[in-house]
């Protein structure tokens, strides 16, 4: 395939993560990716500011350098709370990126870049998220979309009218704790170890024993059950037309939970296409680089 990856057409999405630094070359024009640009480093997210900058930053460096492109755009997601447009980091109090708190993080890596920090753009990741699956994946044709990460934690988006931006509902009041506590990996794990007293690694373990355990099956019509009301009131408030499902928990199990949680949400009179994410990891890349269009 012979797609014209020139700097008119391509931007380097970035996503900063927890644990990891990924990065992708995006072609605007013809919605397509450069295979040999995906390059996922480790961070140490508990390191200093300048750790962290520095491996970051030479990330980017080798992405722009080592792909025979020329770009001279950055798309860079990261979690919040973060102030986007200027760039300065607000993350505080979960062991992640703790050195960044109160500094301008695109400043800084635009001078390790040697670039103007007109050529970066941030955006946040779960919004990021939403806008790679409009653009290229499950919601493409989509204008009202809210999209639920389903993994270690909760990560909630709306993107309304094309704008996306980070609804933040993990830690907001549901049933007898947070949302987060119920929609979770670790849920499923401190669930079935009530109702079997077996430790299980992961959802993806648990999803192995779907067919043969009616305790596995009680714990994923529980989870859909529990995921239907949450989304309910999501629904409501936001008014999407369709819902779009990602992380690890929608990726390795949805098989088990996805018809249950249909039915309910049947159930509560909302009527409306459920899709799991078609891009996966690279959705977020996808999306940070669509802040350039």
């Amino acid at each position: 395939m012979n797609t014209d990856f020139s700097a008119g057409n391509s931007v380097l999405g970035v996503y900063i993560s927890g644990y990891h630094i990924t990065t992708l070359i995006v072609n605007l024009q013809t919605r397509e990716v450069l295979r040999p640009s995906y390059q996922r480093k480790p961070i140490n997210s508990r390191g200093t500011a300048t750790e962290i900058i520095d491996a970051c930053s030479a990330a980017i460096q080798h992405a722009l350098t080592t792909n025979n492109v020329q770009v001279n755009r950055i798309g860079i997601a990261m979690p919040g709370p973060f102030d986007y447009e200027k760039g300065i980091s607000y993350i505080h109090n979960n062991k992640k990126h703790e050195a960044l708190y109160g500094l301008n993080i695109k400043e800084m890596l635009a001078a390790k870049l040697n670039i103007p920090t007109s050529q970066i753009h941030m955006l946040n990741d779960a919004a990021a998220f939403l806008k790679g699956e409009v653009f290229a994946g499950a919601a493409q044709g989509y204008q009202n979309v809210i999209g639920l990460t389903l993994g270690t934690g909760l990560g909630t988006a709306r993107l309304i009218n094309g704008i996306a931006e980070d609804a933040s509902l993990w830690d907001s009041p549901f049933l007898d704790s947070i949302a987060e506590d119920y929609l979770s990996e670790r849920w499923f794990l401190k669930r079935y170890y009530e109702l079997s007293g077996i430790n299980v690694v992961d959802v993806k373990e648990l999803a192995t024993f779907y067919n043969t355990s009616n305790t596995v099956k009680a714990v994923f019509k529980e989870f859909a059950g529990n995921l239907a009301l949450f989304a309910a009131n999501f629904v409501r408030a936001a008014k999407p037309e369709i819902i779009v499902l990602s992380g690890d928990i929608a990726s390795k199990a949805s098989d088990c939970f996805l018809p249950a949680f249909k039915a309910q949400l049947s159930k509560l009179q909302i009527e409306i296409p459920v899709c799991v994410s078609k891009l996966n990891s690279e959705a977020v890349l996808i999306g940070v680089a669509t802040t350039w269009l």
